[in-house]
């Protein structure tokens, strides 16, 4: 992965070569440094609902983001967007997340909604679990709409729950890397799974959880996470 070095790189070479949108805009301000503390950093933890896994043949559902600042989360600073996929949702997509065709139907379109989503991320870093999910739909949806990819750091809470394993030469099953599970391993309550917005919530709550494990009271890095 990328540290935030390459990622200012690659921001700077989009912002040079992109017309003005929402994009080039997103790109104006400068990622956080790795070696900042995480105390004065601001993150947006998101998730998405999508139809299925493949960004080049599924769609965007629901969009649920919260910021933390200071390692408190703002529940003021919430949003959850249902989006319309102007295409059937498949059966078996419908079951996980319980979006019907008639609600999404009434929801708002991709185009309305990305502006904002990205004033929302610019500068600062993301925290989504399984975070490749949210790093390809929404690159997808840049290239498609502002003609350029979507570059951002990103802490991935799964990737540093398997680390935690890893190092406790832990057997890891399948089921042991999800959010509910470790979530459970920390303590975490329970929340209702694949609702966009409950679900970057739950993801926001076990990086700062994940983060308490080291010793808060001295600075601790970005480049533990990334």
């Amino acid at each position: 992965m990328f540290g935030t070095w390459g990622l200012n790189l690659q921001r700077r070479r989009l912002l040079a070569k992109l017309p003005d949108n929402p994009l080039r805009d997103y790109y104006r301000q400068a990622f956080p440094s790795a070696g900042c503390d995480c105390r004065s950093i601001e993150f947006v933890a998101l998730d998405l609902e999508t139809t299925g896994l493949d960004p080049e043949r599924d769609v965007i559902l629901s969009i649920g983001l919260v910021t933390i600042r200071g390692l408190a989360i703002e529940l003021g600073s919430a949003e959850h967007h249902l989006l319309c996929p102007h295409c059937p949702i498949p059966e078996q997509s419908a079951v996980i997340h319980c979006i019907t065709d008639d609600q999404a139907a009434k929801g708002k379109d991709l185009a309305e909604v990305l502006p904002g989503l990205l004033a929302q991320l610019s500068g600062k870093v993301m925290i989504a679990h399984y975070a490749a999910v949210e790093m390809q739909f929404l690159d997808r949806a840049c290239r498609k709409l502002y003609g350029g990819g979507f570059v951002i750091p990103v802490v991935d809470t799964q990737r540093i729950a398997k680390r935690s394993l890893e190092r406790r030469n832990q057997v890891i099953r399948g089921r042991d890397l999800r959010l509910a599970e470790c979530r459970r391993r920390l303590g975490l309550p329970h929340y209702r799974m694949h609702n966009a917005l409950s679900d970057a919530l739950a993801s926001g709550e076990l990086f700062l959880v994940q983060l308490a494990q080291y010793d808060c009271n001295k600075k601790v890095a970005l480049k533990h996470f990334l």
